[in-house]
């Protein structure tokens, strides 16, 4: 399974998602691409992009993506490295064209 993070999160969030191939935008040399450019360049080719960015649903036509989305409730990995379990549990279950929010809860 192929992950792509967004630059909007932390880089060593790649540690807790050992188990598949990750990358970053800033690591494919995507910095500042806007998320609609950036949608058609990771579509098809990572099977699911993560995320902060609470807007992108509301700004993209995803539709017709094929790429699953997991929104992050944060980009502090403080905060996210207390809910690595859920993040995992939707790689996971992620469906492709699926659009997931976690929540800080637990």
């Amino acid at each position: 399974m192929k992950i792509i993070l967004d630059e909007n999160l932390p880089k060593a969030l790649k540690h807790y998602l050992s188990a598949y191939e990750v990358t970053t935008v800033q690591e494919q040399g995507w910095t500042g691409v806007k998320n609609g450019e950036l949608m058609m360049r990771i579509d098809g080719v990572y099977d699911i992009f993560l995320t902060s960015d609470k807007n992108l649903k509301y700004q993209q036509n995803l539709s017709r993506r094929s790429i699953a989305i997991i929104e992050l409730p944060t980009n502090r990995l403080k905060l996210l490295s207390t809910i690595t379990d859920k993040i995992l549990a939707e790689v996971e279950s992620i469906s492709s064209g699926m659009y997931v929010q976690i929540s800080l809860e637990l």
